[in-house]
């Protein structure tokens, strides 16, 4: 007999999700290029939203009703069919509770969002990881790793944190192959990235099928990470669960009226992803030239660059480097990336003090 409260042994399994630095040595605080975070933080609008709230004594609306109709409206959705969350990672962990438990599978690729792995372990459910294809998701191996203990599938597009990106008829050949009781969960924080015409179809999916549900954040783009609001859509039996046992008050006063005026200024949105287009493109393009010292940018479509460093240069080596310069970036040695780091796109200065910093970095190693 045991003397205290006795861990669940799924919940042991976890290694809990490790938040990208913004201190260096000494506690020093770097330029933090980390966690995706927007450079050019938030809409006007949504600051001066959040400056005049004035409801921290009173509970928000539990069903953020304005917030899910202007989403609905922006998006060309049904306001009932949408529910918000703590940021998308409240939901994302709901659809596992609500769909997988002990004996069940849910499967996600390699290289993909490590709450994935989080959100399994935490109902008890077995994670499961397909094989990538040069760092990107792949269909085919998802659907050959498909059960019959599959419950949910778990698809980040564009993928955290390799960038990678999945097009719409990619998605729905996914789609197609998996059985209508197994739960498709299209992870697309990084969607607002994404020209117009690169729209992977997941909201059509979602409106056209019960299996298939959608998730985004006010986190990347919008810049309201601090905020913590995501959001999903999908078909009224998928909400209704999630409803069930999301918590009741769990998008704050000043989130909703944040995330409801961030909606309102999608010329903030359009200004960020013109930004974020231009500076990864040159930066990936400064690091596809140190291809000679084993330098390799994977191509991304979201708001980051996964260097690999396949050379004299360790990420190990870059990331003190870079640190030594100023700036915290992400190396994922617990997601089986040691030679990788994830740099967010800051801004242009951020960029060229990197590139510059790495490629010093890289010609001391030779």
């Amino acid at each position: 007999m045991t003397s205290r409260p006795t861990i669940k042994p799924w919940i042991a399994g976890i290694h809990a999700y490790v938040p990208g630095k913004s201190t260096g040595k000494g506690g020093h605080e770097l330029v933090k290029l980390s966690a995706n975070e927007n450079p050019l933080g938030c809409s006007p609008i949504a600051l001066e939203a959040l400056a005049a709230n004035a409801g921290p004594a009173r509970y928000p609306d539990p069903d953020s009703r304005a917030l899910r109709g202007k989403i609905a409206e922006v998006h060309g959705l049904d306001a009932e069919r949408v529910v918000c969350g703590t940021g998308s990672d409240e939901l994302l962990n709901l659809a596992a509770q609500a769909f997988a438990g002990p004996g069940d599978d849910v499967l996600f690729s390699r290289f993909s969002f490590a709450v994935y792995d989080i959100a399994a372990r935490r109902c008890g459910a077995t994670p499961v990881e397909a094989p990538d294809s040069d760092y990107a998701t792949d269909v085919d191996a998802l659907l050959a790793a498909v059960s019959e203990r599959t419950r949910v599938v778990f698809v980040a597009n564009p993928n955290n944190p390799t960038g990678s990106f999945l097009p719409r008829a990619e998605i729905a050949r996914l789609h197609a192959g998996l059985s209508a009781d197994v739960l498709l969960v299209l992870d697309q924080a990084y969607a607002e990235y994404l020209a117009p015409e690169e729209d992977d179809g997941g909201f059509e999916l979602a409106a056209a099928h019960e299996n298939v549900l959608v998730t985004r954040t006010f986190s990347k783009a919008y810049g309201l990470a601090g905020e913590r609001i995501g959001w999903a859509t999908g078909a009224p039996h998928l909400i209704d669960a999630l409803n069930r046992i999301r918590g009741p008050f769990n998008v704050t006063n000043a989130g909703q009226a944040a995330a409801l005026a961030g909606l309102g200024d999608q010329s903030f949105i359009t200004a960020t992803r013109d930004h974020n287009a231009r500076e990864l493109a040159r930066f990936s393009d400064a690091m596809a030239a140190l291809g000679n010292h084993g330098i390799r940018p994977l191509p991304s479509k979201a708001n980051f660059v996964l260097v690999l460093f396949e050379g004299a240069l360790t990420a190990a080596a870059a990331l003190e480097a870079l640190a030594d310069a100023g700036y915290a970036v992400r190396h994922l040695p617990g997601q089986g990336l040691p030679h990788g780091l994830r740099i967010t796109i800051g801004t242009t200065a951020d960029m060229d003090a990197i590139a510059s910093t790495i490629a010093s970095a890289a010609e001391a190693a030779q």
